[in-house]
C-alpha cells in the first residue's frame, strides 16, 4: 500500500489522517524550533514559543510573539521557511509525492487521504493534481523570488547572497499565504515599492484562488461561460472583495495621519489594494495595523474571516461558502424551492455545508473571543481582530500578539490550528461513526425568525 499504509491504517475517515498529519508536522517544527541552534543567542527559545512559531508556520499564518529575523537564527529561519512551504502545499500532498518517488506507486488509503487535503474531485486524477501542485507552486515561489532578489539587488543594494536569501524566503511566505517577514515592521518600508508589494500580492492572490481555479483558469480562462460554478463564484467574489476592500481602507483611512495619510495618491492606491488582499490569509502589512481607525480593523476582520479559495493556501471560511450563501438566500427570498446557480442547480448537501462551516466558523470566533477576553485587559475590537487573525490564518495583528499570556497564546494555537485544517474537516476527523439512516421520519413545520 506505500509509505503512507503503517501512518493511515490507524485512521477511519481520511480527515483524521489529515488532522493527525498536520498535528505530527507541528510537533516536528517544535522541537526543531526548540533546539538551541535554532536562536540567534544559541540557547532554547523554550516550548511556548517554539510552539507558537511552528503552528503559526504549518497552518501559514504569519502570527509571531518573538521577532523573526532577530530571534530566529539561519537554522530557525530555514526550519519555519521549510514548515510554511509543507503546510502550504499539504502535509499529505508532500507525503503522497514523497511515496511516488520511492516505489513509484500509491496505495488506495494514500489516494483517499490526499484527495482529503486537495478537494480533488476523483481519486483517479490525485496524481496527476499532486504533480501540477507541487509544479505550479515552486515554478510560481520561483517567479516571485526572482522578482524579489532582482528588487533587492538593484533598489536596496543588498548583496546577491542576502538578496537572494530574503527574495526565495518571503516568496515561500507570500505564495504560502504565510505572512513571516525578515523586517520587525513586516513590509512597511516597502510601502510605496511596486515591485515589492505587487509581487506578494500577486502571488497571494494567485495561490489564494485555490489550484483547482488556478487549473481550470489556465486551460480555458478565453472562456468563461464554460467555467465551472467553483471557478465562476471564486473568482467574482474574489474581485468583488479585493475591490470593496480598497475602497473601504481608501475611504476610511484616506487622512489618517499614521496610515494613509503621507502618502501621495498613487502610493494611496497601492497601500489600500495591498491592505485589501492581505486580509486573504497572507498576512504581511505594509501600514502599522495597530495605528488604523477601529472601522479599518472591523473590515479586516470580514475580509480575514471569509478567506480565500477551497484548496488553496488560504485561510477563513472561503469566498466560495459566501458566494453559496448568497444564493441560496436569494433563491429563500424569491420564495424557491431550489437554489439555481447560472444553469446549474445547487445540491442540498453543499447548501448544508456552507451553512455548517459559516455557522462553526462564527461560533468558534465567538468563544474565542469570549475566552480572550476574560483571559487578558485587551479591549473587545483588539481581542477580535486577535481571534479573527488567528482562525482565518491571516496573521495580521493590532501588535498585542506577544502579551495575551500563555493561555491567550495557547489558545491562538489551537485556533490556528482549527483555522488551517478547517471547521468541517476537524469535525469529521473527529466524528469516530457514521450512521446510515435508512428511514425518514414525517415532517412538522416549524416557525422560522
Amino acid at each position: 500500500m506505500g509509505l503512507l499504509t503503517p501512518f493511515t491504517s490507524r485512521f477511519r475517515h481520511p480527515a483524521q489522517v489529515v488532522v493527525a498529519a498536520f498535528g505530527l508536522t507541528v510537533a516536528v517544527g517544535t522541537a526543531l524550533l526548540a533546539l538551541p541552534l535554532a536562536t540567534t543567542e544559541g540557547v532554547s527559545a523554550g516550548w511556548l514559543a517554539a510552539l507558537f512559531t511552528a503552528t503559526s508556520a504549518v497552518c501559514v499564518t504569519g502570527l509571531a510573539i518573538v521577532d523573526t529575523e532577530s530571534h530566529w537564527s539561519v537554522f530557525g529561519e530555514l526550519v519555519i521557511a521549510g514548515l510554511v512551504q509543507a503546510g502550504g502545499l499539504g502535509i499529505m500532498t508532500m507525503a503522497t509525492l514523497f511515496t511516488l518517488l520511492v516505489s513509484g506507486r500509491l496505495g488506495l488509503r494514500a489516494r483517499i487521504a490526499v484527495q482529503a487535503e486537495t478537494k480533488t474531485l476523483s481519486m483517479s486524477d490525485v496524481r496527476h493534481v499532486l504533480r501540477k501542485v507541487v509544479v505550479f507552486s515552486l515554478v510560481c515561489e520561483a517567479v516571485a523570488a526572482t522578482v524579489l532578489t532582482a528588487r533587492f539587488v538593484t533598489g536596496y543594494d543588498e548583496p546577491f547572497g542576502r538578496a537572494l536569501y530574503l527574495g526565495v524566503f518571503h516568496a515561500i511566505s507570500a505564495f504560502n499565504d504565510a505572512g513571516f517577514a525578515l523586517w520587525p515592521d513586516s513590509l512597511m518600508r516597502f510601502v510605496s515599492d511596486g515591485w515589492i508589494c505587487l509581487t506578494v500580492a500577486i502571488a497571494s492572490i494567485v495561490s489564494g484562488l485555490g489550484f483547482p481555479v488556478v487549473f481550470e483558469l489556465a486551460r480555458s480562462w478565453r472562456r468563461p461561460g464554460k467555467w465551472t460554478i467553483l471557478t465562476k463564484i471564486t473568482v467574482w467574489v474574489t474581485a468583488v472583495l479585493l475591490l470593496l476592500g480598497t475602497l473601504a481602507f481608501l475611504t476610511i483611512e484616506w487622512r489618517n495621519p499614521k496610515t494613509l495619510g503621507p502618502l501621495d495618491e498613487g502610493g494611496k492606491v497601492l497601500a489600500a489594494f495591498f491592505a485589501a488582499v492581505m486580509p486573504r490569509s497572507a498576512g504581511f502589512n505594509t501600514l502599522d495595523v495597530s495605528q488604523m481607525f477601529p472601522s479599518s480593523w472591523l473590515t479586516t476582520d470580514l475580509l480575514m474571516f471569509i478567506g480565500g479559495g477551497s484548496a488553496g493556501t488560504a485561510g477563513g471560511i472561503k469566498v466560495t461558502t459566501v458566494g453559496l450563501l448568497a444564493f441560496v438566500v436569494w433563491a429563500e427570498l424569491r420564495g424557491e424551492s431550489r437554489v439555481n446557480i447560472g444553469h446549474r442547480s445547487l445540491p442540498n448537501s453543499a447548501q448544508r455545508q456552507a451553512v455548517t462551516i459559516t455557522a462553526l466558523g462564527a461560533a468558534i470566533v465567538g468563544i474565542a473571543t469570549y475566552a480572550l477576553l476574560a483571559l487578558t485587559p485587551h479591549s473587545l475590537d483588539q481581542v477580535l481582530f486577535e481571534v479573527v487573525a488567528a482562525f482565518g490564518t491571516a496573521g495580521l495583528s493590532t501588535g498585542i500578539t506577544a502579551s495575551l499570556g500563555t493561555a491567550g497564546h495557547l489558545l491562538l494555537v489551537v485556533l490556528m490550528f482549527i483555522g488551517r485544517i478547517g471547521p468541517l474537516t476537524l469535525g469529521s476527523a473527529l466524528a469516530l461513526n457514521r450512521r446510515a439512516r435508512h428511514y425518514e421520519l414525517p415532517e412538522e413545520r416549524v416557525i422560522v425568525g
